[in-house]
C-alpha cells in the first residue's frame, strides 16, 4: 500500500478531474461529477501531481500525444496487463474489446478484458477510452460515454484535423 496520498483538482473542458498521486507517482485520474465528490481535507501538493496537471493541460490543448509522468496502479497480473495494452493504444485510434481481449489473452476473455479497462483509475492517461464495441459502442466508460466521445473527437481531430468520428 502507497503512503502519503496527495489530491488535486483540474477543471477540464470535460469537468473536474481528481489527480491523486504520492512523492513519485500518480495513482488515480478521475472524473467529478458532484460536488459532493470534492475533498478539502489534507490536500497536498508534489512535483508529480503539478507534472500531471501539466501534461493534462497540454492534452487538453492538442499538444500532448503521450504522458510520461510516473503511475502506478494496484491491480492482479492481468488488469496490470490490461492496463499495459492500453497505453501502447496509439493517440487518436481505437480497438474494440475483442481485439483488446486476443491482445492480452484470448478472444475467450473479453469479459475479463472489459472488467480490467473498466477498473482502471488513471483515466486519460491510461487511455481506456480507446476501446470501444466491436459495433462501435461508446459504452463502458467510467466517465461516461459523451466524455468517451468527447476525448475520442478530441484526438481524432487533433491527429486528422477532422471534427468529428461518430
Amino acid at each position: 500500500m502507497l503512503q502519503g496520498i496527495y489530491y488535486t483538482y483540474y477543471e477540464s473542458p470535460i469537468g473536474i478531474l481528481k489527480i491523486a498521486g504520492t512523492e513519485n507517482v500518480i495513482v488515480e485520474v478521475s472524473f467529478v461529477d458532484s460536488t459532493n465528490q470534492l475533498k478539502y481535507d489534507e490536500p497536498g501538493v508534489s512535483d508529480v501531481l503539478h507534472q500531471c496537471t501539466e501534461e493534462l493541460i497540454e492534452f487538453f490543448a492538442g499538444k500532448r500525444r503521450n504522458f510520461t509522468v510516473p503511475i502506478h496502479q494496484d491491480g492482479n497480473d492481468f488488469s496490470k496487463k490490461v492496463w499495459s495494452t492500453l497505453t501502447q493504444i496509439s493517440y487518436g485510434k481505437t480497438i474494440s474489446f475483442l481485439e483488446l481481449a486476443k491482445k492480452v489473452a484470448n478472444e475467450h476473455a473479453v469479459k475479463a478484458t472489459a472488467s480490467s479497462n473498466s477498473s482502471n483509475k488513471i483515466n486519460i492517461i491510461i487511455p481506456c477510452h480507446r476501446v470501444i464495441g466491436t459495433n462501435k459502442s461508446l459504452s463502458n466508460y467510467t466517465g461516461g460515454a459523451w466524455r468517451k466521445k468527447w476525448l475520442l473527437q478530441h484526438e481524432f481531430r487533433n491527429l486528422h484535423g477532422i471534427q468529428t468520428l461518430f
